[in-house]
Formats: structure tokens, sequence, C-alpha cells
């Protein structure tokens, strides 16, 4: 299991009741995303069952007001082009139906998440060190990227950070202001979100550094919006920021 999101309640099953949603890596037994369903007052999850095949799912997110969850398509290609971002309509049943797909604007893609308009799926892809936002249509499919940013540096772990790793990207909670954690360059990078055009561009300061060799991997803001938390993957250290 890589990911897992739980429905919003007014997409829940029964009362009490939520659809949980799993991202997975395909290369074994596993053919997609599963789904369980979460019984609130006893806490137990329900065996899982497939609620869509699709190739490598490995992060997931939920809209935050429609029926729609996107997940990345985490693969490799020729000159970082395998990667994809996927739109699903979660049905009554809990089921996904996939309503398109689009190139992630990179290879190995990672994380997505949902701007707090509700109209832009922004990723990562890891593999190429780049990140991209996509506007969500009125039917919930996605349309091609309007912004493709590539990372560009390195850092200390010669078997990790020979390059830029575009870990994760979240926006702030005034949705003008999106946040990227590059496990490969020991940063985070800084950009402006005009959330009308989809366009994401470089800051003034453009990425706010960590120690060498941290390998930034997911970001948090603090409920008072004042802090923020990066987890480290590469030496299992949090940073914490004041923002």
């Amino acid at each position: 299991v890589c990911t897992l999101q739980a429905a919003q309640p007014e997409k829940q099953p029964l009362p009490g009741k939520y659809w949980v949603y799993l991202g997975t890596y395909t290369r074994g037994a596993s053919k997609g995303i599963y789904r369980s369903q979460l019984d609130v007052a006893s806490g137990t999850l329900a065996e899982p069952v497939l609620a869509a095949e699709t190739p490598n799912p490995s992060f997931l997110d939920i809209h935050p007001t429609k029926p729609w969850l996107y997940a990345v398509g985490e693969l490799y290609g020729p000159s970082g082009k395998g990667g994809a971002v996927s739109a699903f309509a979660i049905e009554q049943s809990g089921n996904l139906k996939l309503l398109n797909q689009q190139p992630s604007g990179g290879s190995g893609p990672c994380h997505v998440s949902i701007d707090h308009t509700g109209g832009h799926v922004l990723v990562a892809n890891y593999g190429s060190g780049s990140v991209a936002c996509l506007p969500i249509k009125p039917d919930g499919s996605l349309g091609e990227a309007t912004s493709v940013i590539q990372h560009v540096g390195s850092s200390v772990n010669p078997k990790r950070q020979q390059g830029p790793h575009a870990h994760s990207i979240y926006v702030d909670a005034g949705n003008r202001f999106a946040f990227a954690p590059d496990l490969g360059c020991d940063k985070v990078f800084i950009y402006r979100f005009d959330a009308r055009e989809g366009k994401l561009a470089p800051n003034d300061p453009p990425h706010a550094a960590l120690h060498p060799g941290a390998g930034p991997r997911h970001f948090a803001f603090h409920p008072n919006g004042r802090l923020a938390y990066v987890v480290n993957e590469l030496d299992s250290t949090v940073t914490v920021f004041a923002y």
C-alpha cells in the first residue's frame, strides 16, 4: 500500500461508513487502486477489493467537493515522458470509473494534490525532477498541463542525489503559493500559483534550503498557518520552518 485516502462524508456508502482508497505499486500481485469500507463506530476496515485497474497508482487525492479521485501513474519512460495522471469518477458502488488520463509532465510521478479551488491538480515527478499543474474540467476530467517546471540541482548523497527528484507539491491556505520538496536537491522549491490560469512561477526567493543529505520528501502546514514541517527521507529527520 502506497497511499490511503478516505472519501468525503457526502460520498460515504452508508451512515457512519466511508470508502477508503488505497494506492499501490502493480509490480507484483496488485492490479491498481483498491477500496475498503471504514466503519467509524468500530474502527474496522473491510477486506480491500479492486476499485480500478491502473498501473502504479502510488499516490491518490480526492476532490474536496465532487466525487472525483485523481491518481498518479508512476511510470518511467524515454526522455522522461512515461508518467501520467488519471481522473476517476467515484461511483455509488465505490468503484472508480476512468474519465481520462493526461501526461504528468515528466517521469515517475509520485504525488498529486488538488488546489483549494478544486480547479487544478498539482503533480510532482520524482524521476525527472519536475512539477506540473493540470486543469480539472467541469466533468472532472483533466486537461493538458498548463504549467511544467523542471528542477535543477543535486546534493551530497551519491546514490540518491545526483539530480533533482521532486517528491511532493502542496499549496498554502491562501492558494497563492505552492511548495515542492525535492529529495535530490535538498530544497523546498517555492512557486507563485495563479489559480485562474493554472500557472506556476518561481518565487523570490525561489527555494528554502535544507541541510545537505536530508532528502526532503513531504511537507505539511501547522493548522495555525505560521509553521511548516518537512519530513526528510534520507537522514530520518524533520525540519521546521516559520512561514
